[in-house]
């Protein structure tokens, strides 16, 4: 029998099978509709390179179907590719989301010169957007950004809901708080699928409440001798807010100091929604001089970047700030993996500079966006779905966010783990699995989008544990025979000064090598001397430094 013409195809481009990245996009007979466009951050192993993108090949190769970018919410790895992706677009691409998140991709797109290719459209809860077959229905939603949103969705295959990040916290905004009644509502019928965020399908309960990180920080605030320095990511607006209801209760002003906290706090306010203190400095220049007990400092550095301002203030390279003996520093954030080292090293200097520092292992001063696995049970029985995808989740979690919706009725044929590249169609028979695409993510380093790979990384680890050789000379075009050289140049290596031999012996084979490989090309030459010269130090040194023969025929 032939196969069911597919209603709606949706591709995995970033975030199943990782935490970042997320990219989906969604296919019908009457066009495409891409979801986020997010990125990821290096891992330890990336050497020098600045960002992870997803491959954009099918969303490039459907780029006349595009009807429209859909935003969840502003974060980076929602909302960070796109300026890698938006050059490669009709111009007037409409991109969708809350006026917050919009804002976000505003001041990211004018920084790439990019912001007249686009047209940003914003959207608020209650509101429907039709594209193509596909009519949007935007749902807030609880998260450590302020205005996300999940999209609900009437499609020809059904109707879907794709959850974005979220929580159940009924302290958070009012007006965009997760409103479970509305989901239950929209799903009356059953819907055909749901799409879930499975961050901390591991962690038991509820998730911590805003609420009661902010009932914390006051307590902190209030009973702090001295300054209290507190450090949280640059996007949580609503906990900066508790911030400054914190300073106006305590007495305290708010100075603020860190590139992207200042742009954040700025947008907010011209939006209208972050209320300031009336004593509140976004320039350390403009603030007069305050005692310690007067004073809360807003900062950057909550994931111990080395040119944050919490770094350079502990590391006692500020310009105007130092760490007072007796101020307490609030890590109001969680280590993103792979930060954990540098978050450490960044507490043990404050300690050193006499500050007390309190993070989430001590107190509730933290609070994540992510529903916890009790409040996914809840979305899953009152939306009854019959098919369930699980997204935004390293492997491990996608499995078991299925598992719990087996737990929820879900039948267990019904429960669809994708990875990154492996579309899935639904249509009127149900669902099918479809060729696998290419999906591997790409490494952006400077303005290289792509074309570091497996073999630069090498080598540059290469460099980074074993040294390097340089290996230059100069011969006869015409006879082959050496006329200069070779000069041998070691960084990272050994010490040239007192392992000279070692070169000069390198040297020799060097030139055995030229002299009996006259009639070679310079490229057939590369490969002869780099080869037994990496052997050579293997053999008499044990390290094996990357080798780079540099050869001029004249």
């Amino acid at each position: 029998m032939p196969e069911e013409p597919a209603l709606l195809t949706i591709y995995p481009l970033g975030g199943y099978g990782e935490i970042g990245m997320n990219c989906t996009l969604l296919e019908t007979a009457r066009g495409c509709v891409l979801i986020d466009c997010g990125l990821m951050f290096p891992e330890d192993y990336h050497l020098g390179v600045d960002v992870v993108i997803p491959r954009f090949d099918m969303i490039l190769d459907n780029a006349d179907k595009l009807l429209g970018i859909m935003l969840t919410h502003g974060h980076e790895d929602h909302i960070g590719g796109l300026p890698w992706l938006v050059p490669n677009l009709a111009p007037g691409t409409p991109i969708y989301g809350s006026a917050f998140t919009l804002a976000l991709v505003e001041h990211r797109l004018r920084e790439h010169e990019l912001l007249d290719r686009v047209r940003l459209m914003p959207v608020e809860p209650g509101q429907r957007k039709t594209l193509g077959d596909i009519v949007f229905y935007f749902f807030p939603v609880s998260h450590s950004i302020i205005q996300g949103m999940a999209l609900g969705m009437d499609t020809p295959a059904g109707r879907m809901l794709h959850t974005g990040d979220f929580k159940l916290d009924p302290s958070d905004s009012k007006g965009w708080s997760t409103d479970v009644e509305a989901y239950r509502n929209f799903s009356v019928d059953g819907i055909t699928l749901l799409m879930s965020d499975s961050t901390n399908v591991e962690k038991e309960g509820f998730s911590v409440s805003e609420a009661m990180v902010a009932g914390a920080l006051e307590n902190l605030c209030a009973h702090a001798k001295g300054r209290v320095i507190i450090t949280l990511f640059s996007s949580n607006i609503q906990r900066i807010q508790s911030v400054f209801n914190i300073a106006a209760v305590t007495g305290r002003s708010v100075l603020v100091e860190g590139r992207s906290l200042v742009n954040n706090i700025q947008i907010a306010i011209d939006l209208g929604i972050l209320r300031p203190p009336k004593s509140i400095y976004l320039e350390l220049a403009e603030a007069p001089q305050f005692a310690d007990s007067e004073v809360i400092l807003l900062v950057t550095g909550s994931q111990g970047e080395p040119m944050s301002a919490l770094a350079r203030i502990a590391a006692g390279e500020h310009k105007q700030l130092i760490v007072h003996e007796g101020d307490t520093v609030i890590m109001s954030s969680r280590s993103i993996p792979g930060n954990g080292r540098n978050v450490t090293k960044l507490i043990d200097k404050l300690y050193r500079q006499g500050a007390e520092v309190v993070y989430d292992d001590l107190a509730d001063v933290h609070a994540s966006g992510h529903a916890h696995k009790e409040e996914l049970k809840l979305l899953l029985k009152a939306t009854r779905p019959k098919y369930f995808i699980p997204v935004h989740g390293e492997y491990r979690h996608l499995v078991k966010h299925a598992r719990l919706a087996r737990e929820c009725g879900v039948l267990p044929e019904n429960t669809i783990i994708l990875e990154d590249g492996e579309p899935v169609s639904f249509s009127a028979e149900g669902f099918r699995r479809e060729t696998r695409i290419p999906a591997e993510s790409l490494l952006v380093d400077g303005k290289v989008v792509g074309d570091v790979g497996r073999q630069i990384l090498r080598e540059r680890r290469t460099m980074g544990e074993e040294g390097l050789v340089i290996v230059s000379l100069v011969r006869d075009a015409a006879s082959g025979r050496l006329l200069h050289g070779p000069e041998l140049v070691s960084r990272g290596f050994i010490f040239e000064q007192q392992f000279s031999h070692i070169l000069d012996d390198a040297g020799d084979i060097a030139v055995e090598i030229v002299e009996s490989n006259a009639e070679a090309t310079d490229e057939q030459l590369y490969e002869k001397v780099r080869v037994p010269l990496r052997r050579f130090f293997r053999s008499v040194v044990g390290r094996n430094p990357v080798v780079l023969p540099i050869i001029v025929s004249v």
